[in-house]
């Protein structure tokens, strides 16, 4: 796992790694180690971080991120402290996972900090293709994403996420009020670029009333899916390149465009945008639970 820094109006990111194995070195036939980072994203605070009990972090400021640390399979606590934070977490990973532990601010004012855990889509990608993950993590309403311009996901709460294949390159994100339609941008935009075969993992953070709004970014290397870029596309030889070519019916004239539901886990066809390519889908992450 690398690093990525997107450009923001700040420092750089703060980051940490500090390897750690719970359980017996991996060999032949034990179940492959899970792959956890954990990321700050409280403004303000200064947070010690352990791992059942193992104390793996001080001191970890906003924008820290942490690991990966390897865990063996099954159930693993986590407690963060500092001034005015103690929360204690459970996390359940399966052999080979690879996930963020993020510790926020709700999105009520005032509110005490959370965790939740965010599952990195790493499965294989196509070529040119970049993967990201963004969460809200921040302390605002839902809000819409901008991507180069046009609204590419809605109405994303205090915890949930959104994830899309995109084409590699640089792109432009801002984060808006939920269907406020001519509204300032929350954050941004900010320029991010992506590269081929990588998962960005972003977490908007803070409260744009103290100006403390930013966020988070991180990168996962992906393996290729297979498919390459067609070098030529032949006609075929049976006639059929004579008649007129048949496509799929799009929406008639006054129809309106596809638009992301408000909360979705499936495939949402974006290549109207012109931008994302890939299916995206969204869902609430529940906050890890507190032991017992």
């Amino acid at each position: 796992m690398r690093r990525l820094q997107a450009v923001l109006s700040g420092g750089a990111l703060a980051t940490m790694c500090l390897p750690f194995l719970a359980g017996a070195p991996a060999g032949a036939g034990a179940p492959a180690p899970a792959r956890v980072s954990v990321v700050q994203a409280v403004p303000g605070a200064s947070v010690d971080v352990s791992v059942d009990g193992r104390r793996v972090a001080g001191g970890a400021g906003v924008g820290d991120v942490l690991g990966p640390f390897e865990m063996a399979p099954g159930s693993h606590e986590i407690s963060f402290r500092g001034e005015g934070v103690r929360v204690e977490s459970t996390l359940d990973v399966a052999a080979g996972d690879t996930s963020d532990v993020v510790l926020h601010l709700p999105a009520d004012v005032g509110g005490e900090p959370v965790v939740h855990s965010y599952a990195a889509p790493d499965g294989p990608i196509g070529p040119d293709k970049a993967r990201v993950l963004l969460a809200h993590t921040a302390t605002v309403a839902p809000a819409d994403v901008e991507v180069d311009g046009q609204t590419v996901f809605t109405n994303i709460a205090n915890g949930e996420f959104a994830d899309a294949d995109v084409p590699e390159g640089s792109i432009e994100v801002a984060l808006l009020p939920s269907g406020a339609e001519g509204a300032d941008p929350i954050l941004g935009p900010l320029d991010v670029a992506l590269e081929a075969r990588t998962l960005s993992m972003i977490y908007a953070y803070g409260n744009p009333r103290d100006q403390s709004m930013n966020v988070i970014a991180h990168t996962v290397d992906l393996a290729a899916d297979g498919s390459v870029r067609p070098s030529r596309i032949d006609t075929g030889s049976a006639g059929l390149a004579d008649d007129r070519v048949t496509t799929f019916t799009g929406p008639a004239a006054g129809d309106r465009g596809l638009l992301v539901p408000p909360v979705a886990v499936g495939v949402v066809a974006l290549a109207a945008l012109g931008i994302l390519a890939a299916a995206t889908r969204r869902r609430r992450v529940p906050p890890v639970p507190p032991p017992g």
